[in-house]
């Protein structure tokens, strides 16, 4: 090895042993929260956990991480801090809750919200927090818990572009891409068109499958060449079996999901932007959640194209 090299490959080492003694805290450990820990505790973090419900910290504690019982307690102990929470009501509390992050945090921290938020919300935030000499990035993922357990999330950004530049290592454990939109909220308007997408893309699905079973069409034959063709994708791959073999278990939530999309909806009626599909959408995902189905993942959707669902009956009696 040269020696230009030999330096250059000390340098490399010396930064990730730095990147990985920097102590990290982590907020909120769901389907999501939890599989992205657990991978930084891998990469070799010093990971401190804290959650509502500790029980959904085990298999995290498991992995190496040390729980303590508050926010407070993460914000004394941690460098960086990445939360994943449901609702931007909770984002609010943890973050400008009178025992949130900021009220015990420290100049020269960064934190990460990598929930789907308001981005009015993380802009807010953001300048409060840079008052008191602290960054914060909102950074929403998209990938599911398959993407979060193989760190191949996509992760998009908003916030100071330093931040983000001192934080990108971090994240590349937790992320195949990853892009900074702008400044704070631009992360969560960009999170914002990704559920738009995902929206007109899972009631494609939804309605190809229902019309190819009432049609006498073998399913999942109709999967495996609309996976070949230019309808395949992470909804037709991932999604289209379960829906086939009616598995509604949740990777994301009916609820989550119709917040997202009234974020959407909410960002577009801000900026003057009518988004019929979107609409559609939000009212579908609105029903599930009238008829019980709000605890039932995305793919859920398709119990409303089944002949004995109500909305069916409405139009065909």
């Amino acid at each position: 090895m040269t020696g230009s090299a030999g330096r250059h490959r000390d340098r490399k080492d010396r930064k990730r042993m730095s990147q990985q003694k920097r102590r990290l805290g982590f907020i909120g450990l769901g389907q999501m929260g939890a599989p992205i820990a657990v991978r930084l505790l891998e990469a070799g973090y010093r990971v401190t956990v804290h959650t509502r419900t500790r029980t959904s910290a085990a298999r995290v504690q498991e992995a190496g991480a040390r729980w303590v019982d508050s926010v407070a307690e993460v914000a004394r102990a941690a460098d960086v801090i990445l939360t994943m929470l449901g609702m931007p009501d909770d984002v609010r509390q943890i973050y400008l809750g009178d025992d949130g992050l900021l009220a015990h945090g420290r100049a020269g921290q960064v934190c990460l919200d990598l929930t789907t938020s308001s981005a009015c919300l993380a802009a807010e935030i953001a300048a409060r927090a840079e008052a008191i000499g602290i960054a914060v990035l909102d950074a929403p993922v998209s990938g599911g818990v398959p993407g979060a357990r193989a760190g191949t999330l996509s992760i998009m950004v908003g916030g100071d572009a330093a931040a983000f530049a001192r934080m990108r290592s971090m994240l590349e454990r937790v992320g195949a891409t990853i892009c900074r939109f702008g400044g704070p909220g631009a992360g969560q308007r960009a999170k914002a068109c990704n559920q738009i997408v995902i929206a007109g893309t899972m009631m494609g699905v939804c309605e190809g499958l229902a019309l190819a079973g009432r049609a006498g069409l073998q399913q999942q034959d109709l999967l495996r060449m609309l996976a070949g063709g230019a309808a395949g994708g992470f909804l037709v791959q991932h999604m289209g079996p379960r829906i086939v073999a009616g598995d509604y278990r949740a990777d994301f939530y009916v609820r989550h999901f119709l917040k997202d999309l009234g974020i959407a909806l909410r960002e577009a009626e801000r900026l003057k932007l009518v988004l019929p599909a979107t609409e559609l959408a939000h009212r579908l995902y609105a029903r599930l959640e009238k008829e019980g189905s709000a605890a039932l993942g995305t793919q859920a959707l398709a119990t409303l194209y089944g002949p004995e669902s109500m909305m069916q009956k409405e139009h065909h009696p």
